[in-house]
């Protein structure tokens, strides 16, 4: 599933990838779980959502919508994949307070809602509601952009 695919020539523009989720980008080093602040799936970075929606952050394919819909993966046309895990410790409350608006396989858009979820459920219900965003294929990034950032907004990474 994850890390199959790897293309090293997956350069892309800052436009290509947006904020998926409002909220506050943290580095993914501050996320309160070893797995991702130690980067173990992969790099990336963290949100501190303010609101309870997922957009694509690019055009692509949903690889995998998890049982209790937590979390999603997606292939970009690029090659790139990336999980976007709402919450720590969320795949315990069984898809409770979590809607999936997407598929395993579907074609997907920059920009499209993939998910919802109830936020504040959320952060009463799991250890925390910090949402990472993983590059699961080696992709290396730099965060450009630290703190309050709306959903969509562009140039907030840039790929090594």
């Amino acid at each position: 599933m994850f890390g199959l695919f790897k293309n090293k020539n997956k350069a892309t523009t800052v436009d290509e990838f947006i904020m998926p989720i409002e909220g506050e980008i943290i580095e993914i080093t501050e996320v309160e779980d070893p797995v991702f602040s130690e980067k173990m799936m992969g790099d990336g970075f963290a949100i501190i959502p303010s609101a309870g929606s997922v957009v694509s952050p690019v055009d692509g394919e949903i690889i995998n919508v998890f049982p209790s819909k937590h979390a999603i993966g997606i292939k970009s046309v690029k090659g790139y994949e990336i999980l976007i895990h709402v919450g720590i410790d969320t795949v315990q409350l069984n898809g409770e307070g979590f809607t999936a608006l997407v598929t395993d396989g579907e074609k997907i858009k920059q920009g499209q809602e993939l998910l919802q979820f109830d936020l504040e459920f959320i952060k009463k219900s799991a250890t925390s509601s910090v949402v990472p965003v993983v590059f699961t294929d080696s992709t290396k990034v730099s965060v450009k952009k630290l703190g309050k950032t709306a959903q969509g907004e562009k140039d907030i990474l840039s790929f090594e």
